[in-house]
């Protein structure tokens, strides 16, 4: 079936519908809490490496049970799977509370209070690596396959439009209501998000036809991602562009001593990628991508890595948050080209491991790459070391180039 023109073709069915606004209040709701925790850990301790190990403690767990995630999401109830992970998601924001709480602070001492936090923060790791596969599984479900690159394009909107409110409300909602109160509007938004997936109905659990143990399915998923080269490259590309190019973790440092803007200027600098990233959506809901995908894919992430270059070259401030629009314009590009492949290419039983793979690599590239930056700007200098990221994003880019011409050929429209 040739594929839609129709740009709202994806939205014209409720329970996509109600997947993308869950999708939508969680982001916010996760972003806000991370943002306003760290913060308040930061106003505690007054250390820097208590915001890295955040990230390292969530990252941890997920990685090491994204695999095993997928594989419950191809043999179980993908729903009930994401439901159970809101309910323990929601229990670990009420604990946050209930520590941060401020008649709770004169029974817990600071390093209590840092214990509670990361603990809280590996659980919902945990929960993380449950969740991932399933939602990420779960999508294809909800609309016809030919209107799969359309729910690319709008998910991964939605997903965007929430990573940019959740941080940038986040500094608002702590100053305007106080740590407390923010965190009880982020236990209402993951409620309202629980009570959207409960309107989709319970999608047919797909059986292999082999009765495998769980460590010959899970290397069935990784044999998978591995010999479909179109996705095994895709996936590399964005995990390497990402791994070496992401300036997010080290924005207050170019805010602070290279561009000299100071807080308004940072919150202006971070929200750039997402605004680039929307609005690059948009424009894919009319425009998709997918009609010549792998040049396209490693257009985006060329791209993605001289915008890069261009920002850590730049002195001047509005061509730095210029450059910023760009690396989310383009790597929209990329990740709608991805979600794609991951729609189009897994076999209704597998979806659920390939994703739990690609949840991993993403996880390397996101939280690893924030370690990276950090590891990197300190050894060698802000700027040199986002220069020298941008450098080796083109460098994989052109190397996969010459691996893979015959993917130029590849189509990844599917017949209904």
């Amino acid at each position: 079936m040739k594929q839609t023109k129709d740009p709202y073709a994806a939205l014209r069915f409720p329970e996509f519908r109600y997947f993308i606004s869950a999708q939508f209040l969680f982001t916010v709701a996760v972003l806000v809490q991370e943002v306003v925790i760290s913060f308040y850990l930061y106003e505690i301790t007054h250390d820097p490496l208590s915001l890295g190990l955040i990230g390292l403690f969530e990252a941890i767990p997920y990685i090491s049970l994204a695999l095993f995630g997928g594989y419950f999401a191809d043999r179980g109830d993908k729903k009930r799977i994401i439901q159970i992970c809101y309910g323990v998601i929601v229990l670990c924001s009420f604990l946050l509370l209930w520590v941060t709480y401020p008649s709770a602070n004169h029974s817990f001492d600071v390093s209590q209070i840092k214990f509670v936090v990361y603990l809280t923060v590996f659980i919902l790791g945990i929960a993380r690596g449950f969740y991932g596969p399933s939602w990420s599984s779960l999508k294809p479900f909800l609309v016809p396959a030919e209107h799969y690159p359309n729910s690319a394009s709008w998910s991964s909107q939605f997903w965007q439009s929430g990573m940019i409110l959740g941080p940038a409300s986040a500094g608002f909602l702590y100053s305007w209501l106080g740590l407390t109160n923010t965190l009880i509007l982020v236990i209402v938004l993951f409620a309202i998000a629980f009570v959207l997936v409960s309107l989709i109905s319970k999608k047919p659990i797909q059986q292999s036809a082999t009765h495998q143990n769980v460590f010959q399915s899970l290397k069935e998923g990784i044999d998978f991602v591995r010999k479909n080269r179109i996705l095994f490259y895709a996936i590399l590309l964005d995990m390497f562009s990402v791994l070496f190019g992401g300036v997010i973790a080290i924005l207050p440092v170019f805010a602070k001593d290279v561009l000299h803007v100071g807080a308004e200027g940072l919150g202006i600098l971070r929200a750039a990628p997402g605004v680039g990233a929307v609005l690059t959506m948009l424009g894919t809901a009319y425009f998709p991508p997918t009609r010549q995908a792998w040049r396209n894919m490693l257009i985006g992430v060329a791209g993605f890595g001289v915008a890069t270059i261009v920002f850590a070259l730049s002195t001047n401030f509005w061509l730095s948050a210029g450059a910023l629009f760009l690396t989310g314009a383009f790597d929209s590009i990329s990740v709608i080209v991805r979600q794609t492949i991951l729609q189009v290419l897994p076999p209704d039983e597998m979806r659920g491991r390939v994703s739990g793979v690609n949840g991993i690599f993403v996880s390397c590239s996101n939280e690893l790459g924030a370690f990276e930056s950090g590891v990197a700007a300190k050894l060698l200098g802000a700027v040199p070391s986002v220069l020298f990221g941008g450098v080796m994003t083109l460098v994989f880019a052109t190397i996969i180039f010459f691996r893979s011409g015959d993917l130029f050929d590849v189509k990844l429209e599917k017949k209904a």
